[in-house]
């Protein structure tokens, strides 16, 4: 193939035009969130950093030594906020987890290089406070989404003691990474994008799990089998760059675009749903996975 044309790069990462329900589906995710955030046991926009978006919210039903789920939402680092995607919390919170959504800044208010440095000030809050709210500090798994997932597998390679010399060295036991863009070179040539990310060939290859050393816990990552080719083939890259012990499963998910796939991670019987119990090691996962 000759070099793919801005249009190619448009067509296989502009999720949202290339699902035409996207807004329909964005518009029932901030619904159902809404009412989640009504009704269940919760403690919302906890500062955690500085800036008005530098806020978390923790969704427990506890009592304590439970599990911790930090799910990182997506938006191509320039979109969205926690708020939107609070409807991932009951799936996990009645099984025995707790759930923590953390918000972050937006490029181009900021670089791309600081939102993975503010969301690891956010995992040291949630590392020193889970045990207030009835979860256990040295079980805290990170999911992501998309953008969420590249920021996920970025925080299973961080180096905790250079942020504050009392956090433990492991302090993520695992990832699941839906959907996410491991590899940000693509997106140098994606000109919807890079108004606001700024990048450039030596930003995208800094800020690309796949040229990192792979970290000691393990990585799942899972993508939906009607994404483009482009998120298949990063979902695929992930695994090829850090070897089968790092990432020791990829799946692709039937029939989820870029955005019902979270669907599956809600859903009881889902693919990714049963990847987060795992690694939570809640009471009961797939022996199939």
């Amino acid at each position: 193939m000759s070099d793919p044309s801005a249009d190619w790069f448009e067509s296989q990462y502009n999720n949202r035009l290339r699902v035409p329900e996207s807004a329909q589906i964005l518009q029932r995710w901030a619904e159902a969130s809404a009412l989640v955030r009504a009704q269940a046991r919760c403690e919302l926009d906890v500062p955690y950093g500085e800036s008005p978006r530098q806020r978390l919210d923790v969704f427990s039903e506890s009592v304590g030594k439970a599990p911790v789920l930090v799910f990182i939402h997506g938006g191509y680092w320039r979109a969205l906020s926690k708020d939107d995607l609070s409807f991932i919390a009951p799936s996990f919170t009645s099984e025995g987890a707790v759930v923590v959504l953390p918000g972050y800044d937006l490029c181009p208010s900021v670089s791309m290089e600081r939102i993975p440095l503010q969301l690891a000030q956010a995992l040291a809050w949630v590392w020193r406070h889970a045990a207030d709210y009835g979860g256990d500090p040295n079980h805290i798994v990170i999911a992501g989404h998309s953008a969420g997932g590249q920021l996920a597998a970025l925080l299973s390679c961080f180096d905790w003691k250079s942020l504050a010399p009392e956090l433990p060295r492991q302090l993520v036991k695992g990832v699941l990474s839906v959907s996410g863009v491991h590899d940000l070179t693509p997106l140098v040539q994606a000109p919807f994008l890079q108004a606001d990310l700024r990048l450039d060939d030596d930003s995208a290859r800094r800020l690309s799990p796949v040229h990192l050393a792979a970290p000691d816990s393990p990585l799942y990552a899972v993508v939906g089998g009607a994404e483009s080719e482009e998120f298949r083939r990063q979902t695929r890259l992930i695994q090829e760059a850090w070897g089968p012990q790092a990432v020791p499963l990829v799946q692709e998910v039937p029939g989820y675009n870029h955005f019902d796939v979270l669907y599956d991670l809600v859903a009881p019987d889902g693919i990714s749903h049963a990847l987060v119990r795992k690694l939570l090691d809640l009471r009961w996962y797939s022996p199939l996975l």
